[in-house]
């Protein structure tokens, strides 16, 4: 199904040369840059920069480089399809965010698998730009992601609403307290997730919302590991910001304290994102039942 130009296309891009992707295709060169230049004429615009230095796409390059991605998604996702009509089954490719993953969704799916012995499911753990894009590009058939949807081209199925709190050793002075002031955080060590993830870019909004800024706060260690960041809180070493359904078995074996911050509420969404041409809507509710069953 796929244009032999528009893989040679994609593995330049991988191999990040010519020669290397010649290499990879067991084509010559000039065969690879027949391709690219075949596409340039198929498309009227110039796919590379002049750049002899390191190998970069132009602005219209790019574009074709994102549809290339899609176009190859699809037609694994069409593959895929015919094989499981052939053989009854059910693969599906889910991402989840990191606190999604550490929290029961991993055995939601796990529990559904056992359900349905003719289902395979793949987890793929990233950020939650990434699940976007890769659900964009076809290449994930759900995302369970965190926060507020970015636009209306995915339908989605709410599963939970958590919130996020504050977390500290059971040995920090805070534990004794029955709440904190926001402003007494700025003297903390915070442990924090990195800028792109779902859960400190809630927390950001928050601080804006109280005319606050993370520059204000002394950001010790930034992670994009929650049961390391758990590690260290437990160890007082910091303290974090992190979804209380990250932390459930740490708070109750008292490993982690939980403080509440006065007048400050993180609530958070949990959604089950997809395409809406997604054929499997049934596996969502399943999902959701299978969820609620465990809490």
């Amino acid at each position: 199904m796929i244009d032999t130009k528009i893989n040679t296309l994609l593995t330049v891009v991988k191999a990040g040369s010519f020669t290397k992707a010649a290499q990879e295709l067991h084509l010559t060169q000039p065969a690879v840059s027949h391709h690219i230049r075949l596409l340039e004429k198929e498309f009227g615009v110039k796919l590379f920069k002049p750049d002899k230095k390191e190998l970069a796409p132009t602005e219209e390059g790019e574009v074709l480089i994102k549809y290339a991605r899609r176009l190859v998604a699809v037609s694994n996702s069409a593959r895929l399809a015919m094989e499981d009509c052939r053989t009854q089954a059910k693969h599906l490719t889910i991402g989840i965010t990191q606190t999604a993953g550490e929290n029961l969704m991993p055995q939601v799916i796990a529990l559904y698998c056992n359900e349905h012995p003719d289902t395979h499911i793949k987890i793929r753990t990233d950020t939650i730009k990434k699940l976007y894009n890769r659900l964009e590009l076809y290449e994930l058939d759900i995302a369970v992601v965190e926060g507020v949807l970015p636009n209306r081209k995915f339908g989605s199925v709410l599963l939970d609403t958590d919130h996020l709190c504050l977390i500290v050793s059971p040995q920090h002075p805070f534990a004794a307290r029955q709440s904190v002031q926001l402003e007494e955080l700025k003297s903390e060590k915070l442990i924090l997730r990195p800028s792109g993830a779902g859960t400190r870019m809630l927390f950001d909004t928050c601080l804006h919302n109280h005319l606050e800024t993370i520059k204000n706060f002394n950001v010790m260690m930034e992670l994009d590991n929650i049961t390391m960041i758990k590690e260290l809180v437990s160890l007082n070493l910091g303290v974090s910001i992190i979804a209380r359904s990250a932390c459930k078995e740490e708070i109750k074996s008292g490993a982690l304290s939980v403080v509440p911050i006065e007048g400050v509420t993180m609530v958070r969404e949990i959604h089950m994102v997809y395409q809406r041409d997604f054929s499997h809507l049934e596996i969502l509710e399943d999902f959701k039942r299978i969820y609620n069953g465990l809490y």
